[in-house]
């Protein structure tokens, strides 16, 4: 039967269209929870910022801004984003090289016990938090077996007090760092090398290049992505950086090793809560994170 001149015909949806809705459909839940439990936290977190007073009893700033003002006259919060960005500029760099060099290391076909030299590099990353500075408290404690061994081959003729000197404190924060983290940087790296085709290793080797050159002219080109993705994650994990300064220093002495989350967490729940001003902090470690890695895919990553 035809439809009268005067009905209107419905429109159907095309098989695109009715794919897209069911797509949509099974996105919105998810979409939902992040909308509600990251996105309107930030948005509220950034109302907060711009508050004062306790937490019983907010209300805004005179001025507006007097929060983001305060953190320019802040002796500690400047202290520690100078911390920070050192264990930044020193720590990440060497990780990366080092991740870099076992995973290149252990993806030789010839190299024997390879899943035992994985397994001993990656294990650090699988250590509770709290076990391991416990361990490295140990180690480099005045009398402890890092001061003992320094001692017996000569390179030191009296103890050291490691963790309470700045620079030294600092010093155990980033080993620390590099021997928790590299293995599970080199697992990104040993993944992405298992693409590659070994043939082209073994052609490299026939025309006479090293095992340096091998690295710098394939290896790391055809890993660019993925250390990119690397360089992002330790770069935004570093600027968030909170356990080791708790665990390992307790952001001492006198502040020399505190770090920007551990310091807003001493203002939001230990020291006079201020919930507005460390809001604000929150804030300025989210622009930081989001310029360095704007920053790093602009550098690395022409496409």
């Amino acid at each position: 039967m035809t439809k009268s001149a005067g009905q209107p015909v419905k429109k159907r949806l095309t098989m695109h269209q009715r794919q897209n809705l069911v797509g949509w459909l099974f996105l919105l839940p998810a979409t939902i929870l992040i909308i509600w439990l990251s996105f309107y936290p930030m948005f509220r977190a950034l109302i907060i910022s711009l508050m004062k007073g306790k937490p019983t009893a907010l209300q805004f700033s005179d001025p507006l801004f007097r929060n983001y003002q305060r953190m320019m006259q802040d002796k500690v919060f400047i202290q520690s984003l100078i911390n920070t960005f050192t264990y930044l500029i020193i720590q990440v760099p060497i990780m990366l090289v080092l991740a870099m060099i076992f995973a290149s290391l252990l993806n030789r076909h010839d190299l024997k016990f390879k899943g035992l030299f994985r397994t001993c590099i990656f294990l650090p990353c699988a250590t509770a938090l709290v076990s391991y500075s416990i361990i490295f408290r140990t180690l480099f404690a005045y009398d402890g077996m890092i001061n003992a061994l320094l001692m017996n081959i000569g390179i030191l003729k009296e103890p050291l007090n490691w963790l309470n000197s700045p620079n030294t404190a600092k010093a155990v924060i980033i080993i620390a760092l590099i021997w928790r983290w590299t293995g599970y940087n080199m697992v990104f790296y040993l993944a992405a090398m298992q693409s590659i085709d070994y043939s082209v290793y073994e052609s490299a080797r026939i025309d006479g290049a090293s095992a340096t050159t091998q690295l710098f002219r394939i290896t790391i080109p055809l890993l660019k992505p993925i250390i990119l993705v690397t360089a992002i994650m330790s770069t935004n994990g570093t600027l968030q950086l909170y356990d080791e300064s708790v665990n390992l220093t307790q952001g001492g002495p006198a502040n020399a090793t505190i770090t920007m989350s551990h310091y807003i967490y001493n203002t939001t729940f230990i020291s006079n809560p201020n919930f507005g001003y460390a809001a604000a902090m929150s804030f300025v470690v989210l622009i930081l994170v989001a310029i360095l890695s704007v920053i790093q895919m602009k550098v690395g990553d022409k496409r």
